[in-house]
């Protein structure tokens, strides 16, 4: 079956060079961009609850760039002054790149694992004497923190914000050809939302094990997954799809 409609569950790029952008153009394709999912920000009052003193901490962890967001915010919202010494690990080159938004790169000690949590571990071994925060949301893997507890170092989880479900009663009518995830909480939202969701024809594109897992295990069928040696991001593995299928 052809391929003309995709719906990509999170919010449109920003950036004019977005690899969905050319997708569209190269293979005539139409690419709908709606987040399943939205941020909201932990008030200061809840993380006053959660007993974190900014200034004990030497190090701070960063898995995502909502994470880097909502540190600087808290941060800011409860007056503390990030010191120039603050080392900063994060967990992929993205998240790294993003950091210059809010500090200059070369003043400052980053560290940088390759793409997953367990490839920043190793790096977070090496620094054992610091104490680190770790800033997440409401659904921190739980493999974070149990590959943190068996580091054995001094670190704390806090909560600067929530991973919410956005309502998407206006889609109960509209019908895609590939609908992509890139997170349990993306088929979560497509469940509460639709309760009665059947794929039938509709292809399912994963990004990541996590997603496969919850994707199987709402039994849907995955037709595409990302990444692979052939395919490391969503955009390449759509359009080889694409290719495959619209040649027939």
């Amino acid at each position: 079956m052809k391929v003309k409609t995709i719906l990509v569950s999170q919010p449109e790029p920003k950036v004019e060079n977005s690899p969905y952008f050319d997708l569209q153009q190269s293979q005539k394709v139409k690419i709908d961009f709606r987040p399943f999912i939205h941020v909201e920000n932990v008030t200061t009052k809840e993380i006053r609850l959660q007993k974190v003193d900014f200034s004990k901490y030497t190090a701070v962890i960063l898995t995502s760039r909502n994470a880097v967001d909502h540190f600087f915010r808290v941060a800011e919202s409860m007056r503390f002054k990030v010191p120039d010494t603050m080392k900063y690990f994060c967990q992929s080159e993205a998240v790294a790149y993003y950091l210059q938004k809010y500090v200059v790169y070369r003043k400052r000690k980053i560290y940088v694992g390759q793409r997953m949590f367990s490839d920043l571990i190793p790096v977070i071994a090496k620094h054992k004497n610091e104490i680190f925060l770790l800033p997440s949301s409401d659904k921190l893997k739980a493999s974070i923190p149990k590959a943190m507890n068996e580091l054995e170092v001094n670190w704390k989880q806090a909560v600067f914000y929530k991973t919410v479900i956005s309502d998407l009663s206006d889609l109960a009518n509209v019908y895609y050809d590939v609908l992509v995830f890139f997170s349990p909480s993306g088929i979560e939202s497509l469940f509460h939302n639709f309760p009665d969701f059947k794929q039938n024809n509709t292809r399912i594109a994963v990004f990541g094990n996590s997603t496969i897992k919850a994707v199987e295990n709402k039994g849907l069928r995955v037709d595409i997954s990302a990444p692979t040696k052939e395919t490391p991001s969503m955009s390449m593995a759509l359009e080889r799809y694409i290719k495959k299928m619209n040649k027939k």
